[in-house]
């Protein structure tokens, strides 16, 4: 193995993420229902030997211990057969990289046993980008609702960050690789931008005064929204006081500093965002679906009937696709909606008479009684037609076997015959709690992704972020054209 982490800061003493998080941002009991990262019902190669070569930084090493100069050709990924699970090799030290079984160089980011933080160091959110626009960062959220900087290149530890706190919806910006743009805890009325290097906030928007609703005091996404991919357009649901009663939807001008569009709304949805190119604000929520609307609210489409786990992602056409899973459909299919070619009706139209959108079917997990829940990531946006999808808590089919997917991170074309590639293999044999779900999310450039893993252990908080180095370009780009909606929805492949 190869280590490539600076010099340990001494053990730090943090306080547990409930206590800490009434101590530092001061939630009230009556916010617990603002909590974010909805968990939905879920339905009915050992590495190589490691080396000793000391180098500096995770690409060189990975170069010199997994790739050895030589191109990685990812191995096919195909929606058939079995994949038993290996038991877990020993957890690496923090900094060493080491081949996985799917032949790619992976290195472990964060030690929360002997650097802060303590208790678990983990990938935030499938749905939001890690790396800031450079890759040079990476951040990391913390028990005790702090969240943590990490130099990308050497794995060092460098602070954490002043400001940010609990569900504070952190946002890298789009260029500037030293601007962090996040929220009060559980939304507010200020956008702020934090200078990473050395901790300085300013005020980036103030709706005070700006929205249509009175007693709206905080507008934010829900914790799992994202703005556009250049960081210009901004979506946010508006609510009132600690019981954060719903008002209604805003889509922001970050640019112009201008209110674009506002819509009142009586139905709470699970999470909003925008669309990677701005052309749509979405809402999503079991309720009433998830929808898709011009930026003034003047037009919708509906993209699915229920709200799972998602993400919205560019197609190789350049168009926005939406991407999730449908377990009420006969197969449980993984499913994506080109959102641009999707019809649109007028925002009047009663919900019960909009058809939902073309889907292209990627893939079916209901396999002879297999299933697994999965989350997905579309942050790939120098990369565009692919998301990373990570699976775990895997169930056996009805004979025993392991469908194809099992606990896996792995990418997957936005196209009707998709391909796939295995990019990982997350260790979390045992799926103990939400913190321990592996959340994969790639860069934009589709060459490093950061999951979570307790390691194949049972533990729910021993949590620590890896990261999956690729070789630039393992991914080809996507075919042009591939996110063109079929109407295979529905039918078996």
């Amino acid at each position: 193995m190869v280590d490539v982490s600076a010099e340990r800061p001494a053990l730090v003493a943090c306080l547990r993420h409930a206590l800490a998080f009434v101590a530092l941002v001061g939630a009230s009991t009556a916010g617990a229902q603002a909590v974010g990262h909805s968990q939905h019902e879920r339905p009915p190669g050992m590495p190589g030997e490691p080396s000793t070569t000391a180098l500096q930084g995770v690409a060189a090493a990975c170069d010199a211990a997994v790739y050895a100069g030589h191109p990685l050709a990812l191995g096919a990924l195909l929606p058939q057969g079995n994949d038993t699970p290996q038991a877990p090799p020993p957890k690496p030290p923090k900094g060493t990289v080491f081949r996985d079984r799917a032949g790619t160089c992976v290195v472990r980011a964060t030690a929360h046993d002997v650097e802060p933080p303590t208790t678990f160091a983990r990938n935030d959110y499938s749905r939001r980008q890690p790396f800031n626009a450079d890759s040079t960062f990476v951040l990391v959220y913390a028990s005790g609702g702090y969240w943590h900087l990490y130099d990308a290149r050497t794995l060092r530890y460098l602070k954490r960050l002043d400001g940010p706190a609990g569900d504070a919806e952190p946002q890298w910006h789009a260029t500037d690789p030293n601007t962090l743009y996040y929220l009060p805890t559980n939304g507010g009325l200020k956008l702020y931008a934090l200078d990473v290097r050395d901790n300085t906030t300013r005020v980036a928007a103030d709706f005070s005064g700006r929205l249509p609703w009175a007693d709206a005091d905080h507008v934010w996404t829900k914790d799992e929204g994202s703005p556009s991919a250049d960081g210009r357009y901004w979506g946010f649901q508006a609510e009132a006081g600690n019981a954060f009663a719903i008002r209604g939807f805003v889509v922001y001008d970050l640019a112009t500093d201008r209110i674009v569009g506002t819509r009142a709304t009586t139905v709470r949805p699970d999470h909003v965002s925008m669309s990677p190119s701005g052309r749509w604000f979405t809402s999503s929520g079991d309720e009433e679906g998830t929808w898709a609307w011009s930026p003034d609210f003047r037009m919708k489409k509906k993209l699915h009937h229920k709200s799972e786990h998602s993400d919205l992602a560019i197609g190789a056409n350049g168009h926005d696709v939406y991407v999730s899973v449908d377990f009420q459909s006969p197969r449980g299919d993984v499913f994506f909606v080109d959102v641009d070619a999707c019809p649109s009706v007028p925002a009047a139209t009663p919900a019960a008479g909009v058809a939902e959108c073309p889907r292209t079917v990627l893939f079916q997990t209901y396999l002879d009684g297999a299933h697994a829940s999965l989350h997905f990531s579309g942050k790939a946006f120098a990369n565009p037609g692919w998301v990373v999808v990570s699976s775990y808590d895997t169930q056996r089919t009805r004979s025993g076997a392991w469908p194809w997917y099992t606990d896996k991170v792995f990418a997957v074309e936005l196209a009707p015959h998709p391909r796939m590639a295995t990019l990982g293999y997350h260790e979390v044999s045992h799926y103990a709690s939400y913190w321990t779900e592996p959340h994969a999310s790639p860069n934009r450039a589709l060459d490093r992704v950061m999951f979570n893993s307790n390691w194949g252990t049972s533990s729910a908080d021993d949590v620590d972020d890896y990261m999956i180095v690729l070789r630039d370009r393992a991914l080809p780009l996507a075919a042009r054209g591939a996110a063109a909606p079929s109407t295979v929805a529905g039918r078996a492949r």
